[in-house]
């Protein structure tokens, strides 16, 4: 089979994975967002999991707006994001709006593979009778499906798409042969194929899953650790001088994945009958998160006779994680949403990794230019960008009035020289 690829979303998940199959096949990259083919044909990444460079030297990858440019695919890869919507159930809006588009274009012969993470059974409950009405054709007949879940971890230069092992399936055993031989093409690290495409799906579901439990049993410590009154990051630092204490840190869950994924696999088990504990659990305990540290702030201001109401506080950080520009389902937002709604806080947003026009357009936060000396009254590190860490301590208590609290997330100081951490 002669490959000719259509990805469809140029975002954290599918650019890499555009670029890639751009140097080896004929590679179609679409994506509804004209800002962003625009940025991507003049050679930039804004979201900067690849350099100029290395969209150059995917010479045959065409980016475009214009979906009649994927009509001579005979593969297209759909990576559109998969999030929830306000009641914590799974929005698969974006992969059905994909799969109607690819499906206007299916031909006898294709193969429509999803990365984007969803809940096991989607892709032949929801996706494969989309394609058979809109194509008029017949599945696993006269075209087949694919599941290879991404595996992408944004800001992280060392375990990028080629070097991470990839977990293949395909909806017959001829074409899970074919999918993994495709993926193989690129994926220097190797594959692994899944004897189906529910088992591809529900392996990348509790992935995120997992560390979801993990972290949120270090954040219920670290509420209990609270009120016993020691350190949770001593206590860690103990308990890992054994070989087998597994290394998680408290903190606040957010991104495209494990803030999310979990939801999926809690909604397919209800659709069962089975109302999962453990992971419901888990995911309370995170998403209260941002509660327990801006109730912490408000407690050590008012041990330090500092008025909360009307004060400035200073957040370091707004995107989920450190040292990439990804605001996707950041809870540094609620943190200011609850410090300036509930408690009138005047609160300035300071991140060097974001972008000014974006945080506006997603969160409506202005963002600040950089933050005065000597001028609030609490400040949160909120997210451990190397341009915090390179400030120090002494540096980021300089922001600070002479008399402020200074509230540390990521545990990025010593505890002695900070008035609070997880």
């Amino acid at each position: 089979m002669e490959f000719k690829l259509a990805i469809i979303g140029l975002g954290y998940v599918g650019l890499p994975l555009a670029v890639e199959f751009g140097k080896k096949f004929t590679t179609v990259g679409f994506d509804i967002n004209t800002a962003r083919i625009a940025e991507l044909n003049s050679g930039v990444d804004s979201t900067l999991e690849t350099t100029p460079e290395e969209l150059a030297s995917a010479n045959l990858l065409t980016c475009t707006t214009d979906a009649s440019l994927i009509a001579d695919s005979n593969v297209f890869v759909v990576t559109v994001p998969t999030p929830i919507d306000a009641s914590k159930t799974p929005d698969l809006s974006p992969v059905v709006s994909a799969t109607e588009l690819v499906a206007r274009y299916l031909k006898k012969g294709d193969i429509v593979i999803y990365e984007s993470t969803v809940y096991p059974g989607a892709t032949e409950e929801v996706c494969v009778p989309l394609l058979e009405q809109i194509s008029e054709l017949k599945f696993n007949v006269d075209f087949y499906c694919g599941y290879s879940p991404e595996r992408i971890n944004p800001g992280d230069k060392e375990r990028t798409l080629t070097t991470i092992l990839k977990v293949t399936s395909g909806s017959t055993p001829e074409i899970a042969t074919v999918v993994d031989e495709l993926y193989q093409t690129i994926i220097t690290a190797g594959t692994h194929k899944a004897s189906s495409i529910k088992v591809a799906e529900a392996a990348k579901v509790i992935e995120n899953t997992q560390r979801d439990i993990n972290i949120a049993l270090v954040n219920e410590l670290a509420l209990i650790f609270n009120r016993v009154g020691i350190d949770t990051e001593e206590v860690l630092i103990a308990a890992g001088t054994k070989w087998n204490f597994l290394p998680f840190r408290p903190g606040l869950v957010g991104g495209h994945c494990i803030g999310v994924d979990p939801y999926y696999l809690v909604h397919k088990a209800e659709t069962l009958g089975y109302h999962p504990q453990l992971i419901s659990a888990g995911r309370r305990i995170n998403d209260n998160m941002g509660h327990f540290v801006v109730s912490e702030v408000a407690k050590l201001m008012a041990s330090k006779k500092v008025n909360i109401v009307d004060a400035k506080i200073l957040m370091l950080g707004l995107t989920f994680k450190e040292n990439c520009p990804d605001l996707r389902n950041t809870r540094v937002v609620e943190m200011v949403d609850e410090l300036s709604g509930t408690y009138n806080a005047k609160v300035d947003v300071f991140d060097p990794w974001v972008d000014k026009d974006e945080a506006k357009a997603v969160y409506n936060l202005d963002l600040i230019e950089q933050p005065a000396l000597a001028s609030y009254d609490a400040i949160i590190v909120a997210v451990s960008h190397h341009q915090f860490k390179d400030m120090g301590i002494e540096g980021v208590k300089a922001l600070g009035k002479k008399n402020h609290v200074l509230y540390d997330i990521k545990c990025l100081f010593p505890s002695d020289g900070v008035d609070g951490r997880l």
